[in-house]
């Protein structure tokens, strides 16, 4: 009752926090298109007409609504003085339309803080409150594709929010009136002249030489107006100059006419142009991207680590060289506008069009691509005949499935990747199921409620990668050892108490994740050390604190394990507050291309140049001499650490410069300024002379002038400047004299004695990019 309270006052709160009426959603715009022109006036006209609540945009898939509907948000956000909405809402239904997911998506733009438990009525009740509260509202709600009741998103009724309208697009004329539209408008495919426009648009200038041109203009016209078609195949065809080339791509468009029956098909056939031009395992890579769900924002570090262990990809080098070939494929499929930008950054998507496309081809295949992807559907059970001994990837991840059917064994012997996370209502991975992929590389469980694996998991000897993450209820594992081709195992998240056993025993192993497993409190001895493989250990909120020798726990493991990992590249760890550690240098730290240290107990917010960070809490810094790890650390946070001064005057009189270090964060510091600014008789090279981003929290600084004197700081690189929490600050002139000269982003909270701010906020306004306080 009393949290239902505390969500209550939160929405009270959001309601007063000003928000921009229209945030801009990433997309091409159209307006240059006569015909989307047009459609955009008739949709603006509805938008004045009293008489119109409701607004239907329907038409075929790919043919530019959801496009359309972008254009018109962004338009309106470039008119919001004049616009007539106090608020601008797009969501995204899909599909398989989840009223949960479209409500958290509306509940984020309105800054309402939603929890897991929370029902659906509920949230729909606050949902509702809330827009009460605006004087008028505009919902955008793409691609829908049955009657959806409004009543339970929580959507107030239009007939009675006197200026508030609602947009919808679909697929179908049936959905927008059974959704009891005032004004249709049908959204259709390109005239040929916009068609070969668009067309050349993507292709680029060959498309009008001499002897390609009358053929691209046929091809043209083989993809029927349909945008997404037009702009795949333009794409694809982008700087061909071989006449053949187009000959056989007209060739093969134009024979798979007679036999498409349905709309759809006419859809996918310019699609699998696109598909058939994919070199090598790009193939593979792009239909792989359609066991995720529709509307899915794929992490694309995720979907890298599965085209590794399908061995799409090379693995000749490091796993930073996989990855970054992986992330080139990505921007491959993306140029094919096979792909494209998810919700966040650095995941993608599938266009709806696009992932019915690529299911289309491995359902009706019985060759190398067979697969059954069943993801996101809602699933409660699986029957028996779906499985079928050809069937080479597997995915029902996201469903609500509770139990698995029994199949026979290596039933589905040729099966690579099963995929079953999501499923949180799946307390086991059965043994009489499991048995059946016995070719299995691919494994996912993640988020399910699995307590153990069963044995004949242990009997996967193809296995390359374990996803448990998230499985809150596994608090052990048998031994792995069986899992001879093993590389990647991530527990991240899970409630295990030891060390997994077996791991040293694999020769191949490379990849383990431990983040967030806050039960571990066991790594045995002489174990980690026969990881000879290993290339990465994140154990990122891990319960488990690193000792170095002579200070461990009896028959624990101790840091000096890590430095006998020769392959290892990345690591995340939590030590004890050691200043032996410190004060050593161990070189081995050095050859990391990337790590996370945490000395000490504590917390500290992310950075922007966190890729060799240390953060070091409650430790007395003039008790060691750092300088070997500050030379290779690109961020560095401070946490109640007392001897900062002393550490820094030992640093600047030993003349140290650190180049590499970006970020910086002191918090909670007591810094002695009763001196003023130091006198300096000799001039002393800057500390950090590419420090970029500094962030000051509860540190008793009265102005900048005085930090940067008693730190030995120029901020002349400066980028970023947080002060916050600072009860004595009383003026930050630094920042209005130029004397910080490349600073963008200025972040000001709670400084209560601030004073002197307009000279201040004058020089903000002309360079920042933000300004708070």
């Amino acid at each position: 009752m009393l949290e239902m309270e505390g969500l209550d006052l939160l929405d009270m709160i959001a309601v007063a926090t000003a928000h921009e009426r229209v945030e801009h959603v990433p997309g091409v715009s159209v307006l240059y298109q006569t015909t989307a022109s047009s459609i955009l006036v008739k949709i603006t006209d509805g938008l004045r007409s009293s008489e119109v609540q409701k607004i239907g945009i329907w038409g075929m898939g790919g043919v530019g609504k959801t496009t359309l509907v972008r254009t018109l948000n962004n338009k309106l956000q470039k008119e919001a003085a004049t616009q007539p909405f106090g608020l601008v809402i797009f969501a995204t239904a899909s599909k398989d339309f989840d009223p949960r997911t479209v409500q958290k998506q509306i509940a984020e733009r309105l800054e309402i803080d939603t929890r897991l438990e929370e029902t659906v009525e509920r949230l729909a009740r606050r949902i509702y409150v809330r827009l009460e509260k605006e004087t008028n509202f505009l919902l955008i709600l793409d691609d829908v594709w049955k009657d959806i009741d409004l009543d339970l998103l929580g959507i107030p009724r239009t007939e009675e929010k006197k200026g508030s309208k609602i947009i919808l697009t679909s697929r179908f004329l049936e959905v927008c009136r059974s959704m009891r539209t005032d004004l249709d408008v049908r959204v259709d495919c390109l005239c040929e002249e916009e068609a070969w426009e668009l067309f050349c648009q993507n292709v680029g200038e060959v498309a009008r030489s001499d002897f390609i041109e009358p053929i691209a203009k046929a091809i043209s016209l083989e993809c029927g107006g349909l945008p997404l078609a037009i702009i795949t195949v333009g794409t694809a065809l982008r700087g061909k100059t071989n006449v053949k080339l187009w000959k056989h791509a007209l060739n093969q468009l134009s024979r798979s006419v007679p036999w498409i029956r349905s709309i759809e098909e006419k859809i996918y056939q310019p699609l699998k142009l696109s598909y058939d031009l994919l070199e090598g395992h790009a193939k593979s890579c792009f239909l792989l991207c359609a066991l995720f769900p529709e509307d899915y924002s794929i992490e694309v570090a995720e979907l890298v680590m599965y085209w590794i262990a399908e061995g799409f990809l090379e693995e000749q080098g490091s796993h930073e060289e996989s990855m970054n070939e992986g992330i080139t494929m990505v921007e491959s499929l993306k140029d094919y506008c096979l792909l494209e930008d998810g919700s966040r950054r650095e995941t993608v998507k599938m266009h709806d069009v696009v992932r019915d496309f690529a299911i289309w081809i491995m359902s009706s295949s019985q060759d190398a691509c067979h697969s059954l992807v069943l993801s996101g559907t809602g699933l409660q059970e699986i029957r028996q005949d779906k499985f079928a001994p050809s069937l080479r990837w597997v995915s029902l991840m996201n469903n609500k499935l509770e139990r698995l059917p029994g199949l026979a064994e290596e039933y589905c012997m040729e099966a690579s990747t099963l995929l079953l996370q999501g499923n949180y209502l799946l307390q086991e991975a059965s043994e009489v199921f499991l048995q059946a992929f016995s070719a299995l590389r691919i494994l996912n469980l993640s988020g399910t409620r699995v307590n153990s694996l069963p044995a004949s998991c242990l009997h996967l000897s193809k296995l390359h990668s374990l996803f448990l993450r998230g499985c809150a209820n596994l608090t052990e594992l048998p031994s792995l050892e069986t899992l001879a081709k093993l590389e990647l195992l991530d527990l991240c998240g899970t409630h295990i108490k030891e060390f997994p056993k077996g791991l040293e025993k694999l020769e191949s192993f490379k990849h383990l994740d431990l983040s967030r497993t806050i039960h571990l409190k066991i790594i045995p001895a002489r174990v980690v050390s026969r990881l000879s493989s290993l290339e990465t250990l994140d154990m990122t909120s891990s319960q488990y604190h690193w000792s170095v020798e002579g200070e461990e726990q009896e028959g624990e493991a101790t840091l000096e394990e890590l430095a006998c990992l020769d392959s290892l590249q990345a690591l995340s760890i939590s030590l004890s507050c050691s200043p032996s550690f410190l004060t050593k240098s161990n070189a081995w730290i050095k050859r990391l291309k990337k790590f996370q240290l945490v000395v000490g107990s504590g917390y500290v917010l992310p950075m922007r140049h966190d890729k060799r960070r240390l953060t070091i809490s409650n430790l007395n810094l003039s008790q060691v001499s750092m300088a070997w790890l500050f030379s290779c650390t690109t961020s560095l946070a401070l946490n109640r650490c007392q001897g900062l001064q002393g550490m820094i005057k030992k640093l600047v009189t030993d003349n140290k410069i650190f180049v590499n270090l970006k970020s910086l964060m002191i918090e909670n510091a007591s810094i002695n300024l009763s001196g003023g600014k130091a006198t300096t008789k000799t001039p002393t090279p800057d500390l950090l002379p590419f420090l970029e981003e500094l962030h000051l929290r509860r540190v008793n600084l009265v102005s900048l002038s005085e930090l940067q004197a008693q730190l030995g700081l120029r901020l002349v690189a400066l980028k970023l400047l947080e002060l916050s929490m600072c009860p004595n600050l009383q003026t930050v002139n630094e920042v209005a004299t130029f004397t910080i000269p490349n600073l963008e982003e200025l972040d000001i909270s709670y400084c209560d004695s601030l004073k002197n701010l307009r000279g201040t906020k004058k020089r903000v306004g002309s360079v920042l990019n933000r300004w708070k306080s």
